[in-house]
């Protein structure tokens, strides 16, 4: 690049900044290396001579015209593909070639107008092989103008269609050469085909770009000792652009707007990825949410079907107060004085006709409520486990792009994985016996040291029993009094007042015992289940929070980028 002024120098560091923060940027996005070289590629370019590519496809004339624009055969031509390679042409005193690997090589030639700036010339984009199509598309963002070639038999084909929006996506500068306008009979044809050319052009690229139509081997003939054809090949207006309307302050121009075209081309790329990612993010925060609600509302449902449950253990031991009550009304009364001598006979009548199948109700209910328990607990982590891998399976290949997506696509299926993991653990682990044994055991423990019982190996039924008949036991021995009438109207209603009370006192106790402990270790439980069910997934929700902020962050500083890049863009319009 030729010497500039402050005012160029100027633009040229605050654009190279630019440039060096955006690569600094796209760093986050670590799989694209393509993207990255030709970053630095364009930046690179600013330190070059002024690249002019040819691009179109094969045998439309690029390498003739070329040809023709240095005026001398100096580049094969043909009706096959004859360039395979990315050929750059530079200005040498001695004409040479340098190989710099097995697809690229550079020509020199003592050529003035290589003195201004290099040109390149491309393989066919439609050639047999694809891998020619690949090399001129790598080249492309490097370009700082591009010829966009095409032959008037066959002008503006799909496949140049398709390569021309792949150019415009790098916000490059397009001129259109529609070349072998010799093989036309009249200017109405080629009147007709230019009309075709931009209009289809004007569609890919939004604009009606410069375009010259010319007769390449025509042109090249002329300069080459046939004059006569010079006018007709039209190759004079296409010359005096390149050399005339191209110069040194537009070449300048185009030069700087390179690298913000390709800067422009990969921060629209990649928002549109983050956007894509903030989308995905935002299915794992959905995720995470419905996790949050099933445990809220699992919780909710719980008490409330708790509740309804324990309700059928209460009916049981009221049942039995109002049993018990009749029995103390039946029993202890002047008439069964006999009776109530033997202590052993009121214990065994009060089992059969006050405690009955309480205790087998009672661990059946409480038997069915842990069960209940256990299960519920064990369907929770089912259904964490089945979420999970279901919003797996569903979003696995939404993500539009995967664009540096590897180690995020890891580190995120690893931590589902591991939720999924520890869920299943739980469950093949979950023994349903050893759970209900420790909540039945629980329950027993409290009551027996609420009455300041040894609970010893009795059961919960059998611990209610002994409680229940205490009562009983309590109120016998009316063998102390030694009048019948003093039984029958002091000790006997006396004992009976004291035996229902003691036995409502104990019923009552056991009911609120059993109750309480039951809840409490039903609460337990499903704080027990919902904080691990939480610890499990916390870890994926610090990833997916780091994540979210990352790309926000990175949404911000590209905006950024972009906003500063336009405002360059213009400062660089307006270069003199």
């Amino acid at each position: 690049m030729r010497l500039l002024n402050p005012q160029q120098e100027a633009l040229l560091k605050d654009e190279r900044g630019l440039m060096n923060d955006l690569r600094a940027a796209l760093v986050a996005f670590d799989h694209e290396s393509g993207d990255q070289e030709a970053l630095r590629q364009s930046i690179h370019q600013l330190d070059e001579l002024f690249l002019l590519v040819a691009v179109g496809e094969f045998n439309s004339g690029k390498s003739t015209v070329i040809n023709a624009l240095l005026g001398e055969k100096l580049l094969e031509e043909g009706v096959t593909p004859t360039t395979t390679e990315i050929q750059i042409l530079h200005y040498g005193e001695i004409q040479g070639r340098t190989v710099v690997n097995d697809r690229q090589s550079v020509l020199t030639f003592p050529v003035e107008f290589l003195k201004d700036m290099s040109i390149v010339d491309t393989p066919g984009t439609n050639a047999i092989v694809r891998e020619h199509e690949t090399l001129t598309s790598q080249f492309v963002p490097r370009s700082d103008l591009v010829l966009f070639i095409t032959s008037a038999d066959r002008p503006f084909t799909e496949s140049e269609k398709l390569f021309l929006q792949h150019i415009s996506a790098w916000g490059k500068k397009v001129v259109f050469v529609v070349n072998k306008i010799d093989i036309l009979q009249t200017d109405d044809e080629i009147f007709q085909v230019q009309n075709f050319v931009l209009e289809n052009a004007r569609g890919v690229l939004g604009s009606i770009p410069e375009t010259f139509l010319v007769s390449a081997r025509h042109a090249l003939r002329a300069k080459t000792g046939e004059p006569a054809l010079w006018e007709a090949s039209r190759f004079e207006r296409f010359e005096r652009y390149i050399h005339d309307t191209l110069d040194e302050g537009s070449r300048l121009r185009l030069k700087l707007l390179n690298p913000l075209g390709v800067g422009a081309h990969l921060v629209e790329k990649y928002l549109e990825v983050i956007t894509s990612r903030l989308e995905f993010l935002k299915t794992d925060f959905d995720l995470l949410s419905d996790v949050e609600s099933q445990l809220d509302l699992y919780a909710k449902d719980m008490q409330q079907s708790f509740n309804l449950r324990m309700a059928g253990v209460e009916n049981i031991l009221l049942e039995m107060e109002q049993r018990g009550q009749v029995f103390f009304e039946d029993t202890f009364r002047l008439a069964r004085v006999f009776d109530l001598m033997s202590k052993t006979r009121i214990q065994h009548d009060f089992e059969r006709h006050v405690v009955a199948d309480v205790p087998q109700r009672i661990e059946q209910k409480v038997g069915e409520l842990i069960d209940w328990l256990v299960a519920s607990d064990f369907r929770q982590w089912e259904a964490v486990t089945e979420h999970l891998s279901g919003r797996a399976r569903e979003h696995q290949d939404r993500i539009v792009g995967d664009i540096g997506l590897g180690k995020f696509r890891y580190d995120r299926e690893k931590l589902i994985e591991a939720i999924g993991r520890e869920a299943r653990q739980v469950i093949e682990t979950y023994d349903k016996n050893r759970e209900a044994k420790a909540i039945a055991e629980s329950a027993q423990t409290a009551i027996a040291a609420s009455a300041a019982m040894e609970a010893g190996a009795l059961g919960l039924g059998a611990l209610i029993t002994t409680l229940a008949t205490t009562a009983a036991a309590d109120v016998t021995g009316v063998l102390m009094a030694s009048v019948v009438a003093a039984l029958g109207l002091f000790i006997i209603p006396a004992r009976r007042r004291q035996g229902k009370r003691k036995m409502l006192e104990k019923i009552a106790s056991v009911r609120t015992n059993l109750i309480n402990t039951l809840r409490a270790q039903f609460e337990k439980e499903i704080h027990r289940s919902v904080q691990h069910i939480n610890e499990a997934t916390a870890p994926y929700t610090r990833f997916i929070r780091a994540e979210s902020d990352k790309w926000l962050q990175t949404q911000a500083n590209l905006d950024r980028l972009r906003y500063e890049m336009d405002q360059l863009k213009g400062r660089l319009e307006r270069i003199q």
